[in-house]
C-alpha cells in the first residue's frame, strides 16, 4: 500500500511540474480581474477561474487571492471563462477574445442554495447546520481535538457524552448507532470503543447527530445515530495537508490528507500513524455484610494501568465521473494496531475489625493486535430533474482482533506465596457484507418519494481460552470452566419507503421501514444453541414548520430497536479480578423504543438558540444485574460478585437540551450546550427489585478568543452531573481543556497547543450495591494530556465560512426547509 501511494504521489507531482514547464515555455498574455460576493460585496478568496480555449485544448486557470484578485497567464486566442466557488452559482463568460493583456470587469457570485449541503465548512461564522431530522457539526475549527482521536471529537459534540472508558452515549443513552460515511464500517470494529481511539481526528470532516432518524436509516440505535463523515477533497488540482503531533504522556504521530481532482477523476487518501501511552488507574473498596447487615470483612484494590498503542490507518479512494450525471467511487481502507497493557492490582483484605489479614498482587500483561480491511464501491446516477437520484453501494469488511494475557498472583502477607499463574487469549474474526440501494424521485416542485433496500450480513467467530498452570506437570492446561468458542451470525434484511412534501411553510416526511433479523448463536464447548428470527416494522414521522427565516419548529416520531452485541451475548468471564467479574448473557432479546422529539430553533443577530424536548419509552431494557456466588479461590471459600446484562421490563426516559451560540464581539465567540434527562426503570430479577428513578445532566461551555498577534485561544469546560441506577450511584465529574493556535507562513500552516483535562479531574467515582456488599470506587482511564500539533497545507485554502442562509430541513431530502 505504501509503495502504491508513493508511486501515485510521484506521478501527480511530475504531471504538475511538466504542465507548469510547458505553460512557461510559450508566449503568453495576462488576464486579470476581481471576484466579489454579490450580497456583501466581500472578496471571495480562492475562487477558481477556468479558461477554456474554443478549440478545447490546453485548459488553464488560477485562484483569487485574499482581496479577490486574480492574474492568469494564457496564450492569445478566444476563450470561455468560468468562475467557480463552492456553494456559489458558477458565472460563465463565453467567447471572449484575449489578444493583449486584459482586465475583466468585477465578477459577482451569488450563493447557490442547492449546493449549500455539499460545502465543507471549517468555519468560524457558522459551524452547525440544522436539518429536519439531524444536526451537523463541523469539526475543523475545534483546536481542542487537534492531534486527538474520534473519541475526542465525539466528546466535544453537543448532546454526545464519552465516559472515562470511551463509551459513547447520546442524550445520556449509550445505545447510539455509529456510522462512517452513512454506513456501518470496519473502522468501528469489533470493539467500537477501542476502534474510535485509533481513528485520527484530522481525518474527520463533520459529525451528523441524528436524533430523529427517517426511514432511510437503520432502525438500530434507540438513542439515535452518529454519522462520522471523513474528509474527501473537492478542490481541483493536487492539494493536501500534512500534520505532525507530539505530546505527553507519550503521544507521537503524523497524518497526510492528499487529493488530486481533475474533470473526470478524483483521487484522495487519508493516512496516519500514531503511538500512544495512556496511563490510568483505579481503586475499589468493598465492605462485606452478613444477612443481618453486620460487617464481616472488607477488601481494598488499587490498580495501575499502562497502555501502549501503535496504530496505522490509511484510506485510499478514486472517484471517476462516467458522465456529468453519474460517477463510480471505490475506496480501500486498512487499519492495523497493536498494543500492550500492563496492569497491577494490589489488594488488601481486612477482618471485621479492620485488621489486615491478606495482601495480594495480581499482575496482568495483555498484548493485542487488530487488523481491519474494508472495500467499498458506490455508483451514483443523477437524472435530469434536480434531486432525482439512484445510488448503489457494496461494502465488505474483514476484522481480526486478537489478545493474549498472562496473569500472575502473589500472596505477600501473611506468607510470601506464588499462586498458580494463568493465561487467557481471545481470537476473534468478523466478516460483513453490505449491499444497499436508494432511489429518490421528486414530484413537481415540493414533493419527493424515496425507496430503498439493504442487506447487512455478519459472521463472527470468537475463541476464548483460559489456561491454568499445573505444578505437577509444570505445564498449562485448558480450564474448561471458563474457555469457550462463540460462533455468531446475524443477517439483517431491510426495505423502506418514505414520502415528503412541503406546503408553504410546513414540511412533512413520512416513512416506514421493515427489518428482518436472523440471529444464530452456537457455543461450541457447551453445545448451547440459540437461534432467533423476527420481523419488525419501524414507522417514522418528521414534521417541520418555518415561521420565518430565523425561527422554526420540528416534531419527530420514530420506533427503533437495540440488538444485543456479541460481547453482551458471550457468557465468558473477565479475569482481571478474581472477585469482581463481568460476563454476557446468551438469551438477551432486543430492546424496542418509541421516541418523540420536539425541536425549536431561533436566530437573532448575534445569538442562536437550538433546543429540544424528547421522550422515549423502551421495553426489554438492558440492565447489568449483580449477583453473588461463593467460589473456592486459592483453596479458600470466597464471595464473588458477578455482573451480567438482563432484559428488564421497561424504561421511560425524557429530557430537555439546548445549544446556544453568542458572539458579543468580533474577537470573542461563546457557545454552551446543556442536556437534562431523567429516566424511570421498572423490573424485578431473582427476587431483587430494580425499580429506579434517576435525574442527571451534563453541560459544555466553549469560549474562543482572538488574541493580539493573531493567536486564537479556546477554552472548553465540561461537567457531567451525578447519576443513579438501580445498583449504583455516580458522582459528578468536571473537566477543563485549553488550546492555543497560530497560523504561520501566510496561513499555509497552523501550530496548535492544547491541554486535555488540565486539572486531571476526569475520573469516575461511584458506589455500587448488592444485598450484602457496598463498593466505593474511582476510575481514571487517561491522565492529563498535553499535545503540540503542526499542520501544513499546500495548494489548499484555509476554509472560509459559507454565508448565513436558510437552514436546510430535510436531512438528505434537499427540498424540504425547516
Amino acid at each position: 500500500m505504501k509503495n502504491i501511494f508513493s508511486l501515485i504521489l510521484f506521478i501527480l507531482l511530475t504531471f504538475q511540474s511538466n504542465a507548469q514547464n510547458y505553460q512557461n515555455s510559450n508566449s503568453t498574455i495576462l488576464v486579470t480581474g476581481k471576484v466579489l460576493e454579490n450580497e456583501t460585496k466581500q472578496p471571495l478568496e480562492y475562487a477558481t477561474i477556468v479558461l477554456t480555449p474554443k478549440n478545447g485544448k490546453n485548459i488553464t486557470g488560477g485562484l483569487t487571492n485574499a482581496k479577490g484578485n486574480f492574474s492568469i497567464e494564457v496564450k492569445k486566442g478566444n476563450y470561455n471563462v468560468s468562475v467557480e466557488f463552492i456553494s456559489f452559482k458558477t458565472k460563465k463568460l463565453n467567447n471572449i477574445s484575449f489578444i493583449n493583456d486584459t482586465h475583466l470587469k468585477t465578477i459577482y457570485l451569488s450563493p447557490d442554495a442547492q449546493a449549500l449541503d455539499e460545502v465543507e465548512i471549517i468555519a468560524e461564522k457558522s459551524t452547525v447546520e440544522i436539518h429536519l431530522d439531524k444536526k451537523i457539526y463541523n469539526v475543523g475549527k475545534d483546536m481542542t481535538v487537534k492531534g486527538g482521536t474520534a473519541s475526542d471529537v465525539l466528546d466535544n459534540i453537543p448532546s454526545v457524552d464519552v465516559d472515562v472508558e470511551g463509551n459513547v452515549s447520546l442524550r445520556g443513552n449509550d445505545n447510539v448507532r455509529i456510522l462512517i460515511n452513512g454506513k456501518p464500517s470496519g473502522l468501528v470494529g469489533l470493539n467500537g470503543t477501542e476502534a474510535l481511539k485509533q481513528l485520527p481526528a484530522d481525518a474527520i470532516q463533520k459529525v451528523e447527530v441524528i436524533t430523529s432518524p427517517s426511514a432511510r436509516y437503520d432502525a438500530e440505535g434507540t438513542a439515535g445515530i452518529l454519522n462520522i463523515i471523513l474528509r474527501k477533497g473537492k478542490i481541483k488540482g493536487f492539494n493536501g495537508s500534512l500534520t505532525a503531533t507530539a505530546g505527553n504522556p507519550d503521544n507521537f504521530g503524523g497524518s497526510a490528507n492528499l487529493n488530486f481532482r481533475s474533470k473526470k477523476l478524483n483521487i484522495f487518501t487519508n493516512t496516519s500513524y500514531s503511538y500512544r501511552n495512556a496511563p490510568g488507574n483505579s481503586n475499589n473498596f468493598t465492605t462485606y455484610f452478613d444477612d443481618f447487615n453486620i460487617k464481616k470483612s472488607s477488601k481494598k484494590e488499587d490498580k495501575l494501568y499502562k497502555r501502549k498503542r501503535n496504530s496505522f490507518n490509511t484510506r485510499f479512494g478514486m472517484e471517476y465521473y462516467l458522465t456529468k450525471k453519474s460517477s463510480i467511487t471505490g475506496t480501500v481502507l486498512y487499519n492495523e494496531s497493536d498494543g500492550l497493557t500492563n496492569s497491577i492490582n494490589a489488594s488488601n483484605e481486612f477482618d471485621n475489625l479492620d485488621v489486615l489479614t491478606k495482601t495480594n498482587d495480581r499482575i496482568e500483561k495483555d498484548k493485542g493486535n487488530n487488523k481491519t480491511t474494508e472495500y467499498a464501491l458506490n455508483f451514483t446516477q443523477d437524472f435530469k430533474k434536480s434531486g432525482h437520484k439512484l445510488t448503489f453501494d457494496f461494502q465488505y469488511d474483514n476484522t481480526d482482533q486478537n489478545s493474549y494475557a498472562h496473569i500472575a498472583d502473589t500472596d505477600l502477607f501473611p506468607a510470601n506465596v506464588i499462586n498458580n499463574p494463568e493465561k487467557n487469549s481471545t481470537i476473534q474474526s468478523a466478516n460483513t457484507y453490505l449491499i444497499q440501494s436508494d432511489y429518490v424521485l421528486p414530484f413537481g416542485k415540493d414533493s419527493q418519494f424515496e425507496f430503498g433496500f439493504k442487506f447487512d450480513l455478519n459472521t463472527l467467530n470468537s475463541d476464548y481460552l483460559v489456561e491454568d498452570f499445573d505444578e505437577t506437570t509444570n505445564q498449562y492446561f485448558n480450564n474448561t470452566n471458563f474457555s469457550n468458542t462463540l460462533k455468531f451470525e446475524q443477517n439483517i434484511y431491510a426495505v423502506y419507503s418514505q414520502y415528503g412534501k412541503k406546503i408553504n411553510k410546513f414540511s412533512y416526511l413520512l416513512g416506514l421501514r421493515m427489518e428482518t433479523t436472523d440471529r444464530k448463536i452456537n457455543l461450541i464447548q457447551t453445545n448451547e444453541i440459540d437461534n432467533k428470527n423476527y420481523t419488525e416494522f419501524f414507522p417514522t414521522v418528521n414534521l417541520g414548520f418555518e415561521f420565518n427565516d430565523t425561527e422554526s419548529l420540528t416534531l419527530g416520531f420514530n420506533r427503533r430497536l437495540r440488538r444485543p452485541r456479541h460481547w453482551f451475548l458471550n457468557p465468558f468471564e473477565t479475569r482481571t479480578s478474581k472477585t469482581y467479574i463481568r460476563k454476557g448473557n446468551i438469551s438477551l432479546d432486543p430492546v424496542y423504543t418509541n421516541s418523540l422529539d420536539l425541536g425549536y430553533l431561533k436566530r437573532w443577530n448575534k445569538f442562536t438558540l437550538n433546543s429540544s424536548i424528547y421522550y422515549q419509552h423502551s421495553i426489554n431494557n438492558f440492565e447489568f444485574a449483580q449477583k453473588e456466588e461463593t467460589r473456592i479461590i486459592d483453596g479458600i471459600s470466597t464471595l464473588v460478585i458477578v455482573r451480567s446484562p438482563i432484559n428488564l421490563s421497561s424504561q421511560d426516559r425524557y429530557g430537555f437540551e439546548f445549544t446556544a451560540n453568542y458572539k458579543p464581539f468580533k474577537w470573542w465567540r461563546l457557545s454552551n450546550s446543556f442536556n437534562f434527562y431523567s429516566y424511570q426503570t421498572k423490573g424485578n430479577y431473582n427476587t431483587i427489585n430494580y425499580d429506579a428513578n434517576d435525574v442527571s445532566w451534563f453541560t459544555r461551555f466553549n469560549s474562543r478568543v482572538s488574541l493580539p498577534g493573531k493567536i486564537d485561544w479556546q477554552t472548553r469546560v465540561m461537567y457531567r452531573g451525578p447519576r443513579k441506577t438501580a445498583q449504583s450511584n455516580r458522582e459528578g465529574m468536571f473537566m477543563l481543556n485549553l488550546a492555543f493556535s497560530k497560523d504561520l507562513f501566510k496561513d499555509k500552516a497552523t501550530l496548535s497547543f492544547n491541554v486535555s483535562d488540565l486539572l486531571n479531574t476526569r475520573k469516575r467515582k461511584s458506589i455500587d450495591y448488592t444485598p450484602t456488599t457496598v463498593t466505593t470506587g474511582e476510575f481514571q482511564w487517561r491522565q492529563r494530556q498535553i499535545l503540540l500539533n503542526f499542520t501544513y497545507r499546500f495548494n489548499q485554502k484555509k476554509k472560509r465560512s459559507k454565508p448565513q442562509g436558510n437552514y436546510n430541513g430535510g436531512g438528505e431530502e434537499e427540498q424540504f426547509k425547516a
